[in-house]
């Protein structure tokens, strides 16, 4: 007695889906990125601050509100900046504390 194997062709789905299965995943940011991000703004923010500065100083710019406007958003920026940074290093310590 000779037995066959079953001649079977995989199955493959065309259509698409009203759940989302077959849309492209969207590229997800890591905390990295994020922070990258924020560190470069936060650095074109005290950049244009001293340009800001430097064109006051040069008599270019007459509304000096601007350049308060552009130094204080720079400040801002660099407080939340190392706010950050000292909370990150405090949960660092705080874990590194931690008996195992």
């Amino acid at each position: 007695m000779d037995i066959t194997p079953l001649q079977m062709t995989p199955v493959q789905m065309h259509a698409e889906s009203h759940l989302g299965e077959t849309q492209p995943k969207e590229e997800v940011k890591s905390f990295g990125d994020y922070l990258v991000d924020a560190l470069k703004k936060t650095n074109d923010l005290q950049l244009n601050a001293d340009r800001e500065n430097a064109l006051l100083a040069a008599r270019q710019i007459d509304d000096v509100s601007e350049v308060v406007l552009a130094s204080q958003k720079a400040d801002l920026a660099l407080q939340l900046t190392l706010q950050l940074r000292n909370r990150a290093v405090s949960a660092y310590q705080e874990i590194m504390r931690m008996q195992v």
